[in-house]
């Protein structure tokens, strides 16, 4: 309930085979009382049984108001296990049953600026000026709670991790250049990676009387990948986007 729903059988071993149950009915309304007592809020599931091979089914939906709790605590299930779930994983379970994601919680900066992100609207959109309607309209400040973690992500100074960028040669021992961009707005991060694509994997070749301009590594391809990286992300973990740039490719991982 906690996730994406499943099929829990009673009556089958763990290697698969069919074992049966006796007493079905009893079986299914001990079953219905120990979700009833022990699972809040009330999962939504239904129970079938099998008779010819006497075993039982519950089908278990994904549940939309998360968390799901057993006895105060919340579970996932992990390979053949069940395990309870991490301080980070509870929160994002709290947020996804209020439809929120982390990007809308308030941020703990509220003293925040943002040339950066005027400078690319006015270029691209056309404004003279950035100002709370602007940002209202962004989705990044509210006259309720102020500042958003999305609006902390794109100020020019937050408290978020960037992107760690490092250029190898023939091993991941020589280091050719290395940069890191963090507690900056993400839109300087997104600009020095594009930068550093460009001095490695874009150059100009001469034929005849004519210039032309030679990508090893598709810029439209770079720039869609590292825009994902960036966008879906999960910002509650405090770890950089790392992006390793080799010879003949450009590794991402978010």
């Amino acid at each position: 309930a906690n996730y994406d729903g499943g099929t829990i059988i009673f009556g089958v071993d763990d290697n698969g085979k069919v074992v049966g149950l006796d007493d079905l009915d009893q079986q299914c309304l001990d079953i219905e009382n120990r979700v009833n007592d022990s699972i809040k809020p009330k999962p939504d599931y239904s129970i079938s049984i099998n008779n010819s091979e006497k075993t039982i089914s519950i089908d278990v939906e994904s549940g939309i108001h998360k968390p799901y709790l057993y006895k105060a605590k919340a579970y996932k299930r992990n390979d053949t296990a069940t395990v309870e779930v991490d301080e980070i994983e509870l929160t994002r379970l709290i947020l996804e049953g209020k439809h929120m994601t982390y990007e809308e919680l308030p941020s703990e900066q509220q003293e925040l600026s943002f040339s950066v992100l005027e400078k690319g609207l006015i270029e691209q959109r056309g404004i003279t000026k950035i100002d709370k309607d602007i940002l209202k309209t962004l989705s990044l400040y509210s006259d309720s709670s102020g500042y958003n973690n999305a609006a902390a992500i794109l100020a020019d100074d937050n408290r978020f991790p960037g992107i760690d960028i490092a250029k190898f040669g023939e091993t991941i021992s020589i280091i050719q250049k290395r940069v890191t961009i963090e507690k900056q707005s993400i839109l300087i991060a997104y600009d020095a990676a594009l930068g550093m694509y460009r001095d490695y994997y874009q150059h100009e070749e001469i034929d005849g009387s004519m210039r032309r301009r030679v990508e090893v590594i598709p810029e439209a391809a770079f720039r869609e990948a590292i825009a994902n990286a960036i966008i879906h992300r999960l910002w509650d973990i405090h770890s950089q986007i790392r992006i390793s740039m080799y010879d003949d490719r450009i590794e991402i991982v978010s």
